[in-house]
């Protein structure tokens, strides 16, 4: 049974674009947000636009550059170069230099008053932690943390969906298939630290895993 209404936290990148398509499927309306909190590149703003306009969903900005502010990064300053990818810093557990600290935490509570004042309840966020990067507000303890923290704080049964959580980016390309949108995910979707749009820099620690991922999904259907 279809349900009625949505918001999803929507960037243009993979993860967010994938959890769109897959709410547009199972909702009668999708509100799609944005945040301009001082990153970078712009150009995501504009890929998200330009994806929110093919799906035929709402799209709101949202501007939060308190943000940036507090947490000086990789994603907010153009002084600071973007940690490339390593095995062995990605098997340590301090965090590359795109964390933006609170991020999730800040833009899942903006989200949350967004729903409740249109009587939305349900929420979609692209986490994942099997892919895990050394971002904490990333994990799954984390969402239902807030979830609950945020149901206490509204009186309201926020329900927030995390249909990523678990899957690692070769079963993200998969859902992609499987939803017919693996085109605009390639084409469209800027997922790379660098702002390069499609298939990306190659070398920030985003792009490694998004192209690991698509070659394993590539030889799965082999």
């Amino acid at each position: 049974m279809t349900k009625k209404n949505a918001v999803v936290l929507f960037s243009g990148g993979q993860d967010s674009t994938t959890c769109l398509y897959l709410a547009k499927k199972e909702y009668q309306q999708v509100f799609a947000i944005g945040f301009d909190y001082g990153q970078r590149h712009k150009k995501e703003i504009e890929c998200a636009t330009a994806i929110a306009k093919k799906a035929g969903v709402a799209y709101e900005v949202l501007p939060v550059p308190i943000v940036s502010m507090l947490a000086p990064n990789a994603l907010t300053r153009a002084d600071m170069v973007v940690d490339k990818y390593s095995e062995q810093s990605n098997r340590t557990s301090t965090p590359p230099n795109t964390l933006v600290e609170g991020r999730n935490l800040f833009f899942l509570s903006f989200a949350a008053v967004y729903a409740k004042t249109r009587g939305i309840k349900d929420i979609f966020i692209g986490v994942s932690q099997t892919d895990y990067s050394g971002y904490p507000d990333c994990r799954l303890d984390f969402v239902q943390s807030l979830q609950r923290s945020l149901r206490l704080a509204m009186e309201y049964d926020f329900e927030i969906h995390t249909p990523l959580m678990h899957l690692d980016k070769a079963q993200t390309w998969e859902l992609a298939h499987k939803l017919g949108v693996l085109d605009i995910i390639q084409k469209d979707t800027l997922t790379c630290y660098n702002g390069v749009q499609g298939s990306g820099c190659g070398q920030c620690p985003a792009c490694v895993l998004r192209q690991r991922g698509y070659e394993q999904f590539v030889k799965n259907h082999s």
